[in-house]
């Protein structure tokens, strides 16, 4: 498998990643014997990268995780995020970035992941409040404890990832980005990812499945699954986006794919900085997701797609305003 590394740490990522939080969290009923499968043949398949987080199913996902990675360890490169404080069934979200709760939420993830180690540790979301000088602070004396490899942030804008780096080298920055959630071209983070060395890791590389031509209609979804509140998936936005995505149908059929790999082609060979993390808990998805990184794609080809899914034209904000929490404009 292609692999890419992680910051300028000494440690090396498959292409793709795999999220988790999907298993556990946000698209309605999780089945823990779908998503140990999956998690399975992602191993054996060489994936090596697992992403989760603390609020994922409010500890569900790192349990999972946990009896995955029991007989391992030392094989993967496991990533975990602190920060979103939510009420079990709830949607709104506190961000707690203060000092001492990073070292308590660190402390609370090792525990339910079952390990003594953290490869790389997020802050999920910031809270404008508290100086990332403060956070940051304290994920580095994680490292300095051995409880942390490396740290990362999670949607911040550009200033507060520079200030961040100055305190301690930030290797990896998580945020949304695909075909349509093109903001860190045009925000700078992207840039200043590089001109750091820093990893950017691309979240939702697929649009929750909007990008697969798959989930279009939010009368099929369940009322566990939030993409039923999201403005992109709903009304005159969804319908505007399925157009788009149609010429993405289009574009995959004539180089024999599917819209999911040209959309996740796309993320690696424009950029070879950014390490997507599709998720899904079914092992067919799983193995679309990894044959996408051997489809090549031209310049003018690139350049086709940035086209179709020109900023201007997507319709809708990704998130609700409550879910824009935390996230760095």
């Amino acid at each position: 498998m292609k692999k890419r590394m992680l910051g300028r740490t000494d440690m090396e990522v498959t292409l793709p990643g795999l999220g988790c939080m999907g298993m556990s969290f946000a698209y309605g009923a999780t089945d823990d014997d779908l998503s140990r499968a999956t998690l399975k043949r992602a191993f054996e398949e060489g994936v090596d990268f697992y992403d989760t987080a603390d609020m994922y199913g409010s500890g569900h996902n790192e349990k999972l995780l946990a009896g995955f990675i029991a007989d391992k360890r030392d094989k993967l490169i496991l990533a975990t995020k602190f920060g979103i404080r939510r009420k079990p069934g709830e949607y709104a979200q506190e961000i707690d970035n203060r000092p001492e709760y990073v070292m308590e939420a660190c402390d609370a993830s090792l525990k339910r992941l079952g390990t003594d180690h953290i490869d790389l540790y997020y802050m999920h979301r910031r809270n404008p409040d508290v100086p990332v000088e403060d956070s940051v602070g304290a994920m580095s004396r994680l490292v300095d404890a051995g409880k942390v490899r490396a740290i990362g942030l999670s949607e911040v804008n550009e200033d507060t990832l520079r200030r961040a780096h100055a305190v301690h080298p930030i290797t990896a920055l998580q945020s949304e980005y695909s075909l349509w959630t093109r903001d860190p071209e045009e925000n700078g983070v992207l840039d200043a990812c590089r001109d750091l060395g820093i990893s950017f890791v691309a979240y939702s590389p697929l649009g929750r499945a909007f990008l697969t031509g798959t989930a279009s209609d939010p009368a099929a979804f369940g009322k566990d699954d939030f993409r039923s509140i999201l403005p992109r998936f709903n009304g005159e936005a969804a319908e505007r986006n399925t157009t788009l995505v149609d010429r993405l149908k289009a574009f995959a059929g004539d180089k024999d794919a599917t819209p999911a790999q040209i959309a996740l082609a796309w993320l690696v060979e424009k950029n070879d900085i950014v390490i997507p993390i599709p998720g899904t808990r079914r092992e067919k998805y799983l193995m679309e997701n990894i044959a996408a990184m051997d489809i090549a794609l031209s310049a003018d080809e690139i350049a086709m797609l940035d086209g179709i899914f020109d900023p201007a034209a997507i319709a809708g904000d990704r998130y609700t305003e409550e879910g824009m929490k935390g996230v760095g404009r």
